[in-house]
């Protein structure tokens, strides 16, 4: 498909995934989350909760704590390895990413009704030259993205269920956060909010 919106490796692609891919991938989801359940993360410092609940599911995952940003083999509650990433998962990357190596983590975000992400950059990784790929399943989420610095301005777009979003080039350090969800604009999820899944490759490959 082609993108609808294209801006300094910034890329938009609306319904990326019908109607029975979206069913498909949820599922998948789900069973990734009976595995590794989802938990309420923290902010590093001052230990304040996060509004969204997380897990992962690849070889590694992106965690948030008192202690700070990090990626680890398991689950912070469970103390379990990460769930393997669906072939679904895999085939998106494939499909969007253009890039060769696969990836390593995927960050899977529920968003209730009433939560936000602030602005902030995805830098814990390693390599900067791999995108971060971004699929959404669940209600609309009015999505927020600016340039490399804080103060740079920004623009706003409504993220669908099916919709997948590129951060690569010089978007790829670009800040971004959900600024609100679009409560029961989605039947995908029967108890509402919107899931987020978010693709990284970690760490650099070797040779």
């Amino acid at each position: 498909m082609s993108s609808s919106v294209q801006n300094a490796g910034f890329r938009h692609f609306s319904g990326w995934l019908d109607s029975e891919a979206q069913d498909r991938l949820l599922q998948a989801i789900r069973n990734v989350i009976a595995g590794a359940p989802l938990y309420q993360p923290t902010m590093p410092r001052s230990g304040r909760p996060l509004s969204v609940r997380m897990t992962n599911c690849g070889r590694l995952g992106w965690v948030s704590d008192i202690d700070g940003y990090r990626y680890q083999p398991v689950h912070p509650v469970a103390k379990t390895p990460w769930p393997p990433m669906p072939q679904l998962l895999l085939d998106a990357w494939q499909d969007l990413s253009d890039y060769p190596h696969q990836p390593e983590a995927c960050l899977i975000n529920y968003y209730a009704s009433g939560t936000r992400m602030g602005q902030h950059q995805d830098r814990d990784e390693l390599d900067f030259s791999a995108p971060v790929v971004s699929l959404s399943l669940g209600d609309d989420a009015i999505f927020r993205i600016g340039g490399a610095r804080r103060s740079d301005p920004s623009r706003s777009l409504l993220l669908k269920s099916g919709d997948a979003v590129v951060l690569g080039g010089e978007a790829r350090l670009a800040f971004h956060g959900v600024d609100r969800i679009v409560s029961g604009t989605s039947a995908l999820l029967p108890e509402g909010g919107r899931i987020n899944l978010t693709l990284r490759r970690v760490s650099r490959p070797h040779g």
